[in-house]
């Protein structure tokens, strides 16, 4: 590792117990709280599709991955059809998300989701997420937040961790399938300032004929004083892994009797990435007004082995490697101004971002067995953003109160080929802006159904292309001519809603919302081309709730509906809709943690079929799926869990698709011929148990 980890260990280890204190600074129209009371709305909030997630919340869900933490936004599905190091896959509002493209997430105000990325455009890696650390987790969905800007289709999420500890603590976890799992965090207070480190290892071989051999080093350190609102932090992180993959492969492998249910087609897929990074904000609030202001590093590196369509072009396998190197920094800067009743109480907000990507190697190579024998594409790329935000929240009168939003984005990015043979004509300079306005009108509150709000909201977002796309006149593969794409892709999306406290301890939101999208335009990092896909337009109807029958219970229960459709039917087959778009989700969950002895969670997911393909024919197989926590405090300072994941041990799939592969029978036997188009899939994880124990100190 470049950074060691030791100083992390030393002070989650070393440090002891300190109080954990609330200092409250001045609420601001920004701030969304959850509340439970008779005669209080979810906060105040612009839309009702927007909310926050506390580490309460957090505390007793049991996890199978770490980014299964965006599970906890209504509607959000986060699965996997590779290993434990690669970045989820993410569905959300008709949108497969692939593994970021439009869902923006944002760590101490650091962004997770990478531009130009080797293997896909919003690459959005969450597994250097340590979830115990999370102090809170604010979502919003659609294009309607100025501060919003690339990936920010479907939604965002930003995430902060705890800037304090009630109690330090050790984590020792053991599982099924040789899991094993320390995590050590303590903190101390000096005065005003708040020392907090942690540190995590991970191992996991999986339930894989090839077993995974995943290993993960993770570290925390930051240094805080006073609130998000009045003070600042100081954060530096570093993370590392590196692990085997089995991919999703054809399901005739599988019913053949080729390879097992968890087998895999090629060997030693898989990969090693990193994640160093350091970052700080300050904020000052006072009755004038609020002065905001963030900074980060990351230095990000990727090296991934796959092998997806397995042997098409031989028995030596279609192995290939995506490699990446970068360093990102940049920051945000805001000043709010309080205009007082005169000015009917109107919040203004002006912003300044910035965004650099220096990525110094971006690469596709052919590989066999995880060694390079071809380039196809190496490239450097320079990419920066600058954008510039305005807001105006006015409370017109006690039940009206608008938000007019004004967001400008510019985009500049330079590529330059390194090395191809087709490659070496590609690069170039690419130029891009987009204004987008944005519009949020709340009614109420109104004595109907305990308190109730209604939303309308408007507004233009977008998602970036990936700059060798942008810049492209050659396919690196084979040398035909193609045309570049857009480098930037326009949203327009709009959304009626309403959020309601029907009884006490019950707060209900509705939405119904509709999304176009000018192109489906990605970046295919396993072929090193953009792939045009079309305008598309969707809409769906989400309803979340969440309960607070007693102290210390919880019930939440969503329910999400969705289409997905081109805007033209696709002129080989006719279809419309958007692969991988899940039409239906919902989910429950049941927490219960008094203080007591005892606590636990239960979650049950339901996933309905979506479309592999455009015309529909094809489709996948819903599913439902429980995962449970139970636990135990045999004192304050020692608790037992066990999590049971997939608690029914159903046999379904993680994943589904639908595209041409080979199995290693198929080429020997002559019957592969470029591809067999057929069902690929990811099984999920049979049941399992993990045993945790908590040693507080």
């Amino acid at each position: 590792m470049k950074y060691p980890l030791l100083y992390p260990t030393l002070i989650a280890l070393a440090l002891g117990n300190f109080s954990h204190t609330h200092a409250a600074g001045l609420p601001t129209l920004q701030e969304v709280t959850v509340s439970s009371g008779a005669q209080d709305l979810t906060g105040i909030a612009d839309s009702a599709s927007e909310g926050t997630v506390t580490a309460k919340q957090l505390a007793n869900r049991p996890l199978l991955r770490p980014a299964e933490v965006l599970e906890t936004i209504p509607g959000m599905v986060v699965t996997q059809h590779s290993g434990d190091g690669k970045a989820n896959q993410y569905f959300l509002r008709g949108f497969n998300l692939d593994h970021g493209s439009d869902f923006a997430t944002h760590l101490m105000g650091m962004p997770v989701n990478m531009v130009s990325h080797a293997h896909g455009q919003g690459y959005m890696d969450l597994n250097f997420l340590m979830p115990e650390l999370i102090g809170n987790l604010k979502y919003r969905k659609g294009v309607y937040a100025a501060d919003d800007g690339d990936f920010v289709t479907a939604g965002s999420a930003r995430i902060d961790y705890l800037r304090q500890l009630d109690t330090s603590f050790v984590d020792l976890g053991l599982g099924q399938n040789n899991y094993r799992r320390l995590l050590a965090a303590g903190g101390q207070s000096f005065g005003e300032i708040n020392l907090l480190g942690a540190i995590e290892v991970v191992g996991n071989d999986g339930p894989w004929d090839q077993p995974e051999n995943l290993k993960k080093n993770n570290g925390m350190l930051r240094l805080t004083s006073g609130t998000t609102a009045n003070g600042f932090s100081l954060t530096g992180m570093a993370y590392q892994a590196d692990w085997k993959a089995t991919e999703h492969v054809p399901e005739r492998a599988i019913t053949s009797g080729e390879i097992g249910r968890y087998g895999a087609l090629l060997p030693n897929d898989g990969g090693k990435t990193h994640r160093y990074s350091l970052s700080g904000d300050w904020a000052q609030t006072n009755a004038n007004g609020a002065s905001k202001l963030n900074l980060y590093v990351i230095d990000y590196g990727l090296n991934l082995f796959s092998g997806p369509s397995g042997y098409i072009s031989g028995p030596q396998g279609d192995q290939h490697e995506q490699a990446d190197e970068r360093t990102i920094w940049g920051g945000q800067a805001s000043q709010s101004w309080f205009l007082g009743p005169n000015w009917k109480d109107t919040e203004l907000v002006a912003g300044l971002q910035y965004r650099h990507d220096l990525i110094s190697s971006v690469g596709l190579y052919a590989t066999e067995n995880r060694q390079r024998t071809k380039t196809v594409r190496e490239d450097r790329i320079d990419q920066s953003t600058i954008s510039v935000f305005f807001d105006a929240r006015t409370q017109w009168t006690h039940w009206l109160r608008t938000n007019l939003g004004l967001r400008r984005d510019q985009i500049r990015a330079q590529s330059n080929a390194l090395a191809g043979e087709f490659n070496m004509s590609n690069g170039g300079t690419a130029d891009a802006g987009q204004t987008s306005p944005k519009l949020s009108m709340v009614l109420g509150p109104f004595d109907l159904l305990g308190q109730t709000e209604f939303y309308g909201n408007w507004g233009y977002g977008y998602h970036s292309n990936d700059a060798r796309g942008a810049t492209a006149r050659i396919n690196p593969q084979d040398g035909m001519a193609t045309d570049a794409v857009p480098l930037i892709v326009k949203a327009k999306g709009s959304e009626i809603g309403m959020r309601a406290t029907p009884l006490r301890g019950w707060n209900s939101n509705l939405s119904l919302w509709q999304m176009s999208l000018a192109s489906e335009l990605v970046f295919i990092g396993d072929q090193g081309i953009t792939e045009p896909k079309g305008a598309s337009q969707r809409h769906g109807l989400e309803w979340s709730n969440y309960i607070t029958p007693a102290d210390g219970w919880i019930i939440d229960a969503d329910l999400a509906l969705s289409q997905a459709l081109f805007k033209q039917a696709n002129p080989d087959n006719g279809g419309r809709h958007v692969p991988n778009a899940i039409p239906l989700t919902a989910s429950l969950g049941l927490t219960s943690d008094n203080g007591g002895p005892w606590f636990g969670g239960l979650r049950l997911r339901y996933l309905g079929a979506y479309a592999l393909e455009e015309t529909a024919t094809q489709k996948s197989t819903p599913f439902w799926m429980a995962n449970l926590k139970a636990g135990y405090r045999f004192s304050p300072k020692l608790q037992l869990t066990l999590d049971v994941l997939n608690l029914f041990n159903k046999k379904a799939n993680d994943i589904e698709y639908w595209g041409g592969a080979c199995t290693r029978n198929e080429t020997l036997g002559g019957t592969c011929n470029g591809g067999i188009d057929g069902r690929l899939m990811h099984p999920l994880e049979p049941r399992t148990l993990r045993v945790g124990l908590r040693i507080a100190y």
